[in-house]
């Protein structure tokens, strides 16, 4: 009885405890890791493609002993005061405020069905009867571009010379683009995001052809090959809406942080 009267009267004043306390998982050196720390690593390591299985566990468990047991050995040394650590820290602290910041007063704008149908039509419509796959090779000089074109044309391979030559990205993957199309005749800025004259080259070319002059585009000197080219394949609008969603929800991002960035800057006061 007079337990049951001390348990009501803490309560009462709200010494009660209303949870328990975390439920340990592990205890190191007397301190405790809890069961939610734990958890919460193995979502994250099933999440980014792991499988949930008594090794992984047992890998995650030594992960969380071991870098507890680092924390305590540099705590007993007090590198929590390095300047190194504290400076870490708050750039953490920095990032993870600024993230939740972002998170909470930018909305962007709604994306809706009609909105995404929209974009679907306009990529549609931009497509020409063909599409294209090509390869390119860019240097700085017109005498590199010539001495390759020579390797090319007796019987070197053309994505071998692209990654020991080619000076954009995709050099390293053969000089390989993605397939475009566009519709014909060219014009300016209807041309799926290609310099207009790389475009032209590109769609009087046959599949195998090489030019046979170097082209000059923005200061460099490109050889273009046509790898392949067919009728232009649409994609069903099921197919593709959900990515066209998340691009256009990016893109509405994007421009509700340019706009709170605007307002920020138009407030401050910077000397």
């Amino acid at each position: 009885m007079r337990r049951h009267f001390l348990a009501v009267l803490l309560l009462a004043c709200g010494l009660a405890q209303a949870e328990p306390p975390l439920k340990p998982y592990v205890r190191i050196n007397g301190v405790a890791i809890s069961q939610i720390k734990f958890d919460t690593l193995l979502q994250l390591a099933v999440a980014q493609g792991g499988k949930d299985s008594p090794e992984l566990r047992q890998q995650l468990r030594g992960q969380l002993i071991a870098q507890e047991l680092l924390r305590q050995e540099a705590a007993k040394k007090k590198l929590q005061n390095d300047p190194a650590v504290i400076a870490a820290r708050d750039a953490a602290m920095n990032r993870a405020m600024i993230e939740r910041y972002v998170t909470t007063t930018v909305k962007p704008q709604p994306v809706s069905d009609a909105d995404v149908r929209a974009r679907y039509d306009v990529i549609i419509q931009s497509l020409g009867e063909r599409e294209y796959k090509p390869s390119v090779i860019a240097v700085t000089t017109e005498n590199e571009a010539r001495q390759i074109l020579k390797q090319v044309q007796t019987a070197k391979s053309f994505a071998e010379q692209a990654r020991q030559h080619s000076l954009l990205a995709n050099g390293k993957t053969g000089g390989a683009m993605d397939w475009v199309s566009f519709p014909l005749p060219l014009s300016e800025g209807k041309t799926a995001g290609l310099p207009l004259p790389l475009a032209r080259t590109i769609s009087t070319l046959s599949p195998g052809m090489v030019t046979a002059e170097p082209l000059v585009i923005e200061g460099r000197y490109w050889l273009v090959r046509l790898d392949e080219s067919r009728p232009t394949q649409i994609p069903a609008y099921a197919d593709v809406q959900n990515t066209l969603r998340r691009t256009l929800e990016a893109q509405a991002l994007e421009k509700a942080s340019a706009e709170l960035m605007r307002q920020l800057l138009a407030a401050a006061k910077i000397e």
